[in-house]
């Protein structure tokens, strides 16, 4: 059995669980599609991808049709829409699209009309992601995937879901790609749903979803200004280097930030703490500018984001 590591000088920051999103809505509930800029369905044209379900939109009257195919699928009666997506906008950083219904959705070609999850021009980076990440080929019942984000790289693994083993992981590498290449992060909530965009500097971009969303977009979103140890006073350092050495034998080297209430975030990473159903959730503390841990009653969570 073996977990993922970064190289050596590499800094794991996140791991959590993914998959490909999935519609909300009754028009595309349950479905998915692969997409050009121009909205063809290129799922068939996906290098390595076994056949998968081709899904048709739900009509006005509610009715789906949903065939597996066992060569290249073509998605046959889909709406063609009258407008493409807007991709998101030019805003940088992240979007929160926020709850409700399908009525107040600020994407409704891709969020009521359409479905798409990968959006990809040839060559782009979204037509390399791994078809593991797809629920309509690989169920979670026998394979789980996990992102991984380091200060390098986002990485996705794989390995065989051992039912009623939480902490069994055997990774598999499937994918990866640099940082550089990941122009933003976009926060899709719309149904209540726990959905991440990830665009790519060339324009392509995914949908995926992750019950532990928070936990995979906080270093994604922008790279944490993680403080040396050695600018810490020596109390401080003393108490983020406890911190660690109680924690499991393999524990990384804590990561201190500071945050608005002036107080210090300490985290620590483990490998062995790897589970199978949520990833890595992180050992995490908190002490004062004097180095002192405080109590969960002795700060608001509020203060700890940035």
């Amino acid at each position: 059995m073996s977990v993922w590591e970064p190289d050596e000088g590499e800094v794991l920051l996140a791991r959590a669980p993914v998959t490909f999103a999935s519609g909300a809505v009754m028009r595309v509930s349950g479905m998915r599609w692969f997409r050009d800029q121009d909205r063809h369905d290129i799922q068939g044209e996906l290098v390595g991808w076994p056949a998968g379900p081709t899904y048709t939109a739900h009509s006005t009257s509610g009715t789906i049709a949903r065939n597996t195919v066992k060569g290249v699928a073509i998605a046959a009666g889909v709406a063609v829409l009258a407008f493409l997506s807007a991709h998101g906008g030019n805003l940088t950083g992240y979007v929160d699209s926020g709850d409700g219904s399908d009525t107040s959705s600020d994407d409704p070609a891709d969020e009521v009309e359409d479905f798409p999850v990968i959006w990809a021009a040839q060559g782009t980076v979204a037509r390399t992601l791994p078809w593991q990440l797809d629920p309509g080929r690989s169920s979670e019942k026998r394979y789980r995937t996990h992102a991984v984000v380091t200060d390098r790289r986002l990485v996705i693994v794989g390995f065989p879901n051992v039912k009623g083993n939480r902490y069994r992981v055997d990774d598999e590498l499937l994918w990866e790609t640099p940082r550089s290449t990941i122009e933003r992060v976009e926060l899709r909530s719309f149904q209540a749903s726990r959905d991440v965009k990830i665009v790519f500097t060339d324009g392509s971009w995914c949908r995926l979803n992750s019950v532990s969303r928070e936990r995979l977009t906080q270093f994604l979103i922008e790279p944490p200004d993680f403080i040396p140890l050695d600018s810490l006073t020596p109390a401080q350092r003393t108490t983020a280097e406890d911190f660690a050495e109680a924690q499991a034998p393999d524990a990384e080297l804590p990561l201190v930030t500071r945050n608005p209430c002036g107080c210090f975030r300490v985290e620590v990473l483990a490998l062995s703490e790897v589970e199978a159903l949520f990833g890595h959730s992180g050992l995490s503390m908190v002490m004062d500018g004097n180095g002192t841990e405080l109590k969960h009653m002795e700060y608001h969570p509020e203060d700890l984001r940035s």
